[in-house]
């Protein structure tokens, strides 16, 4: 099936927020719609003919045209910071392949975002149950300390009690 086949089919295509991906058995492109160019990057000129490894980086077409399709992969683009999502499938009676990419890269930003706020919150708490550890200890060497003056006080006042002939 071609994007010029109905009008349709071509506005379905062009207008979809998802990147689509046509190649040949070789991995050669033969049609990707603007939503693939925008993810990956690829500029205006023709890309047909051109490998699809080029712009995802990656040999993941290749791979699933190998094993006859993938139905989930993920991949990411370091250079542009793209992550993105894709199930790729043969297309029935033909030597072609279609990719469907998801652009997840917000998702995978959010993800980075919350892990370092974890991070940053188990070592605040480690830092504050370090503090209240050191306080606690010098809490209880000052109670040590009064604890251990009292008894004497105390002893010396029940010696003076006793000398004096208080029971």
């Amino acid at each position: 099936m071609h994007a010029e086949q109905t009008p349709e089919v071509s506005s379905i295509l062009q207008h979809s927020p998802n990147g689509l991906l046509l190649v040949d058995g070789e991995a050669c492109i033969r049609f990707v719609n603007p939503a693939f160019r925008g993810m990956f990057r690829t500029g205006d000129g023709d890309l047909r003919g051109h490998k699809a490894s080029e712009f995802l980086q990656s040999d993941c077409v290749e791979l699933a045209i190998q094993v006859g399709g993938e139905p989930s992969l993920r991949g990411n683009v370091p250079e542009h910071d793209i992550h993105y999502r894709a199930a790729i499938f043969r297309i029935e009676g033909a030597n072609q392949y279609c990719g469907i990419f998801i652009d997840t890269s917000e998702e995978e930003r959010a993800r980075a975002e919350l892990l370092e706020v974890k991070r940053e919150t188990l070592a605040r708490a480690e830092e504050v149950i370090r503090r209240q550890m050191h306080t606690a200890q010098e809490i209880a060497g000052l109670l040590g300390e009064t604890t251990a003056e009292t008894k004497v006080l105390l002893a010396k006042l029940t010696d003076l009690f006793r000398q004096e002939g208080t029971p």
